[in-house]
């Protein structure tokens, strides 16, 4: 028999059955979807962190205290104190790896313009940090080099700071508004960058020069961190051997003692959260394609139903000359056609399902392969759970076939 009179026969056992064949069906649609769906949501979240990364910037080293031991008890980061002026003094004078370098000390508490209050974060920063950041003032200016010098009361502001004291759509350039009691004159607005990744508002921040935190609210003479930028992302690691060797200098650290500070790249923050949601990702998919597989069980059962009450239609066809690979191609035929028909719904419900991740604000992005290989899985399941009945169809009794009842 031919192919062509095989595909026929296969189309015409399916409509006879189609309450019974879309049944077969439902797994793989399920499964399918469910897989392209999970994949898509994890391609989708991996792109969105990395463009958050990236609008970070890629080339940006963060330097932070590190916790060495006092008495035999490892000190929490927060509580030293190893980062002074004479690190981001000497950091500037001896780069040649880094571009931008901008000491950091951060204080939380409300601001408070008028009747209007809101609770944010305040970071004291040089003025190389705007170009670390790539973070753009798009009204007034920035504070100065003159600014940082004098401890100057100004500071520049996110759009959600200005939504929330200003709500009047009143011009917030030249306000003073206040920060735990101290007054702060408002000098520029920044470019806005909504919310990222992890659910943080980057919009809800003051930034003033570091001077003016360090001396008017935290009475300290120490960097919480130093930010720095390479020359590019690929001289990121050529930079970061630079500052340690440049800080473990100043700290006038013996070749046997540990660092105490420690400094982090955005490319490894990349590589470490691309990590982590390959890896939810996997999970997640390897849970949906459990379904794939009881789905092809349900083919299996389902062919071995259609085997038993066509008996008598087998033995037929073989006494009339049917071979036992016509009638084992016919139903391996028929069962890869429920198993592709699946496949091919699977895909359609898959991709409308990710429209509606993105109506909830999940960030979603097919990947071309996850759908190939679904088709290639359907095939592979309609061949694989096929088979069995098949087998058994084509080595059946011709005379023992016809007798069934």
């Amino acid at each position: 028999m031919s192919f062509l009179n095989l595909m026929k026969v296969a189309i015409r056992a399916i409509a006879a059955n189609k309450f019974r064949s879309f049944l077969s069906m439902l797994g793989i649609i399920i499964g399918v979807a469910a897989v392209i769906i999970m994949m898509a949501i994890g391609q989708g979240s991996k792109e969105s962190v990395r463009q958050n990364i990236q609008q970070m910037g890629t080339n940006v080293l963060t330097i932070r205290p590190g916790a060495d031991r006092r008495g035999g008890v490892r000190r929490d980061p927060s509580e030293m104190q190893t980062l002074k002026p004479i690190d981001y003094e000497t950091i500037l004078k001896e780069k040649k790896f880094v571009t931008y370098v901008s000491p950091e000390v951060t204080a939380s508490g409300q601001a408070i313009y008028g009747a209007n209050n809101t609770t944010t974060s305040l970071y004291g920063e040089g003025i190389d940090y705007f170009d670390i950041k790539q973070w753009p003032v798009i009204k007034g200016e920035e504070f100065t080099e003159e600014d940082i010098r004098k401890s100057a009361k100004v500071c520049v502001v996110g759009k959600t700071i200005i939504d929330e004291l200003f709500p009047d759509g009143a011009e917030p350039v030249g306000k003073m508004i206040r920060f735990k009691s101290i007054p702060f004159r408002i000098v520029g607005v920044l470019k806005p960058k909504g919310y990222n990744s992890w659910g943080m508002d980057q919009d809800n921040v003051i930034i003033a020069p570091y001077t003016t935190v360090m001396k008017r609210l935290l009475a300290q003479t120490y960097y919480s961190n130093i930010v720095c930028s390479a020359i590019t992302e690929e001289m990121s690691n050529d930079a970061i051997d630079e500052l340690t060797q440049i800080l473990r200098t100043t700290h006038k650290l013996k070749d046997d003692q540990e660092d105490d500070f420690t400094i982090r790249s955005q490319q490894e923050m990349m590589e470490t959260m691309t990590s982590t949601m390959d890896t939810i990702t996997i999970i997640l998919v390897v849970a949906a394609a459990f379904s794939l597989l009881v789905a092809g069980i349900g083919i299996m059962n389902i062919m071995l139903v259609s085997v038993t009450e066509r008996t008598k239609e087998i033995g037929l066809r073989m006494s009339v000359g049917a071979r036992g690979i016509d009638i084992s191609n016919q139903f391996l035929i028929e069962s890869i056609m429920i198993s592709i028909t699946g496949g091919i719904i699977g895909v359609i419900v898959g991709w409308t399902g990710t429209y509606v991740c993105e109506l909830f604000a999940l960030p979603t992005s097919i990947p071309l392969w996850s759908i190939i290989v679904s088709f290639a899985v359907c095939t592979v399941i309609g061949v694989g759970f096929g088979y069995f009945p098949a087998q058994k169809a084509a080595n059946m009794d011709p005379i023992e076939a016809i007798r069934y009842e």
